[in-house]
């Protein structure tokens, strides 16, 4: 079996005079959770849609579970699942009537039904709403119904476009078990998220902006290629620092997260530039130390980078 689930080259797609993603280089293994990570507008939906066969490339070539986006799209269809962001539930049917459309929409055999659905109603904690109408479910309760219709059919490669985007806490805890648990069943993933903790959570990562994939490795070693080092910087005016400090550095070296300043050093001379700009804006430094990076300063970093470089 080709241990490649998901490759594309050069894939791109236009919409007018202007390119929504170009030249695309992607590569996921079989049984890995990929995450595409980017702000909005970087092409992640535009990517996924291409993927799946919904929409048509411009340039490039790509192949899902072995078979060409051009020419074989049906063939990729019943081996996948695709949740859009707004997944096609029906409001006046209960949890397990929408389980059964699917199952219908799939053709899966009637023999498999009834397994399928105890276990999927089990795994989303849904059981106890199988009678409920689905437009009377939570947000997190729908988003998991939407992912157990997804599965119905047990896709080869399941495509999640932002799944969690508004959900609370516990229930992208509980989705994000789910979807672990089908991975642990040799269910390759590909999701595309606007959480970075949650992006910590996948195999690998891949940082797309402007429509380009602009770095692509695990969350690990996207945190330790960030050169230099960072500090984090307590003051009483943590935004009136950061404006003093953008204006002068770059907006790409300093972040704000919560109260503290994430100050980006590639050079001890620019610490000490950062602690001269402070002084003279007569903003005191409290408290200082070196901290880990997270992949939310890695993709700040990037991206902000990306920006100055178009730019200039």
């Amino acid at each position: 079996m080709n241990e490649i689930a998901i490759a594309a080259s050069g894939l791109g797609r236009a919409f007018g005079g202007m390119w929504a993603v170009r030249g695309l280089d992607l590569q996921v293994r079989r049984g890995e959770i990929f995450g595409l990570v980017g702000p909005d507008g970087a092409g992640k939906t535009t990517a996924m849609r291409m993927l799946t066969g919904i929409l048509a490339a411009s340039e490039g070539a790509a192949t899902v579970a072995g078979f060409s986006i051009h020419d074989e799209a049906e063939a990729i269809k019943v081996r996948i699942s695709y949740m859009s962001q707004r997944f096609g539930l029906y409001g006046d049917l209960t949890v397990e009537e929408n389980l059964r459309f699917y199952a219908d929409l799939y053709e899966v055999p009637r023999r498999e039904r009834e397994p399928l659905e105890q276990r999927l109603l089990g795994f989303s904690n849904l059981t106890p709403f199988r009678k409920r109408q689905a437009r009377n479910l939570s947000g997190g309760m729908k988003q998991k119904l939407g992912l157990a219709c997804a599965l119905i059919h047990k896709p080869e490669i399941l495509f999640l476009d932002e799944p969690t985007n508004g959900v609370d806490p516990v229930s992208r805890r509980d989705f994000w078990r789910i979807l672990y648990a089908m991975l642990k069943e040799g269910v390759t993933i590909f999701v595309s998220t606007a959480y970075l903790d949650e992006a910590e959570r996948c195999s690998r990562v891949g940082l797309m902006h402007r429509g380009r994939l602009i770095q692509c490795d695990t969350p690990q070693k996207l945190k330790e290629g960030l050169p230099g080092q960072l500090l984090e910087l307590a003051t009483a005016q943590p935004r009136l620092a950061r404006e003093a400090l953008a204006a002068q550095l770059g907006a790409n070296r300093v972040s704000l997260f919560g109260g503290m300043l994430h100050l980006y050093a590639e050079e001890a001379a620019e610490a000490e530039q950062a602690r001269a700009i402070l002084q003279q804006a007569g903003i005191a430094v409290l408290a200082e130390k070196v901290i880990a990076p997270t992949l939310e300063d890695v993709f700040i970093h990037r991206v902000t980078r990306d920006d100055a470089e178009a730019a200039a």
